[in-house]
């Protein structure tokens, strides 16, 4: 069936036990119904999401008026005042996306029926042909300031009707493979069908792009939800028509065809979504000049556009990437959602291509600068997410513009899609958590249960269950932070002069292989009870910046394993911008179970300087101690600082009074 082959899209693992399709990637999700997450770190955020960020992120959408815009939707008046972001209605869609991936993995009656609830008012606000956009339809004679007086005049721009299509379709997917039903497929295809005879270039239609892109990777799914072509050739129209519209500026990288583009411009999430929905429509059309297009621009931004925590967008002003190696740190945009966007994307560049390096950029992501953007509690969010602070962020229960918190919802149940994929033969372990999964290889059943303290401990135990005696290839990924790479790119190197190994066992014999793509291979005739030990070195590393980024010259960071470390106030007693790294630190860590959900602390010596009332620098002899970049700002307001000085002239200090 169509509806299976979508396990391979959008960075989730839809529902159903097959794992081939017929002409998309070539290599093959397993999908996120398939493996049981029982690891600490990841279960308490897959806990939290279930029982505290979804339910939030309903309440807030009826305390918002997300929920009325639709009821005044299906009674316009003229009187009504639209308020609000013309986009405040895929707060709902995404909200119930993420529903949906949670209820395949944790059924629940009562929140079936309170989706069904609110698709009931949601399908009460479409018009006969099947328009949906409630910031129009609502008061079509006044509608949004960013709507424009008809239908799609301001869609190049910030009417947003083609990006409420998209999260509309990419929620009504997941709910109809989470459930069967059709309440929301139906209207989502009515919406897309409505678009698909307006744009084009037939007579009469018009020929118009997404001012926002992910209608893209929607209509992608869509397609393979229903087999319709016209949903695949959309997509691809919207892509091939970028940069030959009116609209042609470097924001919303339209400043070129999409095919000439090599480098990261303009809004981080359009430009994610946007390379993103490029791979799917490569995947599905077999057209090779998209691959070469998002290939060049992906080495632009693991070269010199990527920060350390996988963050990429760099400036407030466009919410955009900047300028090559503009980099900083307190302005660091980082949006949770661009962070989303950079894990979709470099998921699917590993599935075209089965190279380690694309899960590196996506671990690095995942453990920081995605996880940072909502609290470990589930229900405070982050919009940017910064390398250094003095105190001016702190995550908020929800935010006008909404889109950081629905996207954390839809994500995070989706996580244990990324950890194993499928071809042919081979089987990859791409992350490192404890988990129970069970997979199809070469049309055979698998069952692997792998048991770790990842990311704490570099020590990982798969065991292996197939039916019978089967004959496959295990692909351990081996993280670049172990084969001292921190991106692959000179863009970050290791300053300690450090080598890490790592060791891989079956049944208690070491193995030896050479690596390929940056995976060790172990192909053998498998059975029941086999098991694999991997061992990776895991010490405290310190990081230096190429020194073309500005912001970080004369500063190291410190990480251990995939998890980048920061300081912060409530553990020093000192300013953690004026502290005076060691040139040859030594670290201690320490576990700390009952601090932030559990956390390795790391320590090491250094000096903190100051200036005294009278402007004499002092230096005084301290102990600096670092937590996890993503456990920061849990505890009021404050310094915090991943870039920590190593030369003087990179503190920050400041007179007493001033």
């Amino acid at each position: 069936m169509k509806q299976i082959l979508l396990v391979a899209l959008a960075g989730i693992s839809l529902a159903g036990s097959a794992q081939t399709h017929d002409g998309g990637y070539p290599i093959t999700p397993v999908p996120f119904t398939s493996v049981k997450v029982t690891d600490s770190f990841w279960g308490q955020r897959l806990k939290a999401s279930r029982e505290v960020t979804i339910p939030l992120a309903f309440s807030k959408c009826e305390e918002t008026g997300r929920y009325e815009n639709f009821v005044k939707a299906a009674h316009p008046n003229s009187d009504y005042k639209v308020e609000g972001f013309s986009f405040d209605d895929t707060d709902v869609y995404k909200t119930i996306e993420g529903a949906s991936y949670s209820m395949q993995t944790y059924p629940d009656k009562k929140l079936d029926k309170y989706i069904d609830s609110v698709l009931t008012i949601v399908a009460a606000a479409q018009e006969p042909d099947g328009y949906l956009y409630t910031a129009r339809t609502m008061n079509p004679q006044h509608p949004h300031e960013w709507a424009g007086s008809r239908r799609w005049e301001k869609v190049e721009e910030l009417s947003h009707e083609f990006y409420n299509l998209g999260h509309m379709v990419e929620g009504a997917v997941a709910h109809y493979q989470a459930t069967g039903k059709r309440n929301f497929l139906d209207i989502a295809i009515k919406y897309a069908d409505c678009v698909e005879k307006a744009i084009g270039d037939k007579p009469g239609q018009l020929v118009l792009v997404p001012g926002h892109q992910i209608a893209e990777m929607a209509l992608c799914k869509l397609y393979l939800a229903t087999g319709q072509q016209k949903y695949l050739d959309l997509a691809k129209f919207f892509l091939d028509k970028r940069g030959h519209t009116a609209r042609k500026d470097a924001y919303s990288q339209a400043h070129k065809p999409v095919l000439e583009q090599d480098e990261a411009v303009g809004h981080a999430v359009r430009a994610a979504y946007m390379y993103s929905g490029m791979a799917d429509v490569a995947a599905l059309t077999g057209d090779t000049g998209y691959v070469h297009a998002i290939d060049r621009i992906w080495e632009n931004v693991a070269a010199k556009k990527l920060y350390l925590t996988g963050g990429i967008g760099a400036t407030n002003e466009g919410e955009a990437f900047g300028k090559n190696y503009e980099l900083p740190n307190l302005t660091a945009y980082c949006e949770t959602c661009a962070a989303i966007g950079n894990v979709y994307w470099n998921y699917r560049l590993f599935l075209l291509h089965g190279e380690s390096k694309y899960y590196d950029v996506l671990e690095r992501t995942l453990y920081n600068g995605l996880i940072s953007g909502v609290s470990l509690d589930g229900g405070g969010f982050f919009y940017p997410n910064p390398l250094e602070s003095t105190g001016q962020h702190q995550r908020q229960p929800w935010f006008g513009c909404a889109c950081c918190p629905s996207n954390i919802c839809r994500f995070i149940p989706s996580l244990p899609g990324y950890v194993y994929a499928v071809h042919d033969k081979d089987v990859y372990v791409n992350l490192f958590m404890s988990n129970t999964s069970d997979l199809k290889v070469n049309g055979k059943s698998l069952q692997l249960a792998q048991s770790t303290e990842y990311p704490w401990n570099g020590d990982i135990r798969l065991n292996a269950t197939p039916k019978g005696k089967q004959d496959f290839t295990l692909k351990i990924r081996i993280p670049g932070w172990v084969r001292g790479e921190v991106v692959p790119s000179d863009l970050y190197t290791f300053s300690d002069g450090k080598q890490l190994g790592y060791s891989i066992k079956v049944n208690g014999e070491a193995v030896e292989s050479g690596l390929e793509k940056g995976y060790f291979s172990v192909s053998r005739q498998w059975k029941k009870g086999d098991v694999v030990e991997v061992h990776f070195d895991m010490e405290p590393r310190t990081v230096k910046a190429n020194a073309k980024v500005e912001a970080d010259r004369g500063r190291v960071a410190v990480e251990r394993g995939p998890v980048v470390y920061c300081a912060e106030w409530p553990d020093n007693d000192f300013s953690v911008l004026g502290v005076l790294v060691n040139r040859k630190p030594e670290f201690t860590f320490e576990r700390k179970p009952d601090l932030l959900h559990g956390i390795n602390e790391i320590k090491t010596s250094a000096q903190a300087l100051n200036y005294d009332a009278s402007g004499r620098l002092t230096v005084k002899d301290v102990t600096l101690t670092l937590i996890p970049y993503y456990a920061w700002a849990h505890r009021g307001k404050g310094e915090m600082a991943v870039w920590l000085p190593q030369e003087v002239n990179a503190v920050r200090t400041s007179v007493p009074g001033e």
